[in-house]
């Protein structure tokens, strides 16, 4: 019976690996605004796909957007994903953005799926939930994937020690945080909305973060352009698909899809860079919302540069959109 048994262990571990690729399962943490634009939603259904699929480990999804349908939005899609738990917050600063959706897919998803918090104000301090979590951390363990402003990283980078924990909230990233995975920017110089909105706190992210930042530039989405096939199948029924359904139509440059930016960053944030792009070292400069680029092999940031066709990353992460949850 002993030797039955080890022998099922080693089965079971095999499939597990096969399953994953080899890959273990990251630990992640998503900041999203997701309300503006809904290549959000799309983003948070690739990493719950990933997720069940042993690759990575969601330790939260924390709001940087205190519009009062964000954390709601946030909230069914965990839901449907099987992870209803999943720790949440927000900014709560006056000066933090406040961006809803103009085609109201979040109105939509608040009314037709369960959510327990019924608005953005009601959840938890943004930074608070930071540091909570990263200090139950193995350290250099949490890759962070920001797809939205900056806000909550600023003020995390601002805070003090507290009852939390005895570090600053600079050192805390230091100890617990291996990388940090932005959708921002245009490479290698232009003006992206991310950066743009909350642009003090890009500056002071991009000048003083303390781990290697990895950017998913404008210039990468833009070529990846998800949804049609989620809206054409008739066997789904998800809250990604119901959003595609009623935004892609409201918009002529949406007709062939809409832009994957957000995708491509939860994708690399979770399986790494290769073999889908390059990638080009140096540094990023943030001027009034615009960003520059300063080449430099030693540099602390890297943007990503094309390389898997964009067909062949469009299939992928459409396929990791369908995801149903196990």
């Amino acid at each position: 019976m002993h030797k039955f048994f080890l022998l099922f262990l080693l089965l079971s571990f095999s499939s597990a690996i096969a399953q994953t690729g080899g890959r273990q399962a990251h630990a992640i943490i998503l900041d999203t605004d997701i309300g503006p634009d809904y290549d959000d939603v799309g983003a948070m259904a690739v990493m719950h796909a990933l997720a069940d699929r042993g690759e990575a480990k969601p330790l939260a999804v924390i709001s940087c957007n205190k519009n009062e349908l964000v954390v709601p939005t946030i909230e069914v899609i965990n839901t449907f994903f099987g992870r209803p738990e999943l720790p949440t917050g927000a900014p709560k600063g006056t000066a933090a953005p406040d961006h809803g959706a103009f085609q109201k897919w979040p109105e939509m998803l608040a009314e037709k799926y369960p959510h327990k918090i019924p608005r953005t104000s009601d959840a938890p301090d943004a930074v608070e939930t930071y540091r909570k979590i990263l200090a139950k951390q193995p350290d250099k363990s949490v890759t962070i994937i920001t797809i939205g402003f900056l806000t909550n990283l600023a003020g995390l980078l601002d805070s003090q020690a507290d009852a939390i924990s005895q570090l600053s909230g600079a050192n805390l990233i230091r100890k617990k945080v291996k990388l940090l995975v932005s959708m921002a920017g245009a490479f290698p110089q232009g003006r992206e909305y991310n950066v743009l909105v909350d642009s003090l706190a890009s500056q002071k992210v991009f000048s003083e973060w303390p781990t290697e930042i990895v950017f998913s530039g404008w210039e990468i989405g833009e070529k990846i352009k998800t949804g049609l096939k989620v809206i054409a199948n008739e066997q789904l029924k998800s809250p990604v698909k119901d959003v595609y359904q009623l935004a892609m139509p409201k918009a002529k440059e949406d007709a062939n899809g809409r832009m994957s930016w957000d995708q491509t960053a939860v994708l690399v944030g979770i399986r790494g860079v290769q073999p889908y792009f390059g990638l080009k070292k140096g540094r990023i400069i943030v001027e009034g919302g615009n960003n520059k680029w300063q080449d430099d092999p030693m540099g602390p940031h890297a943007y990503l540069t094309q390389q898997m066709p964009a067909s062949q990353l469009t299939e992928m992460i459409e396929g990791l959109m369908m995801w149903e949850g196990k």
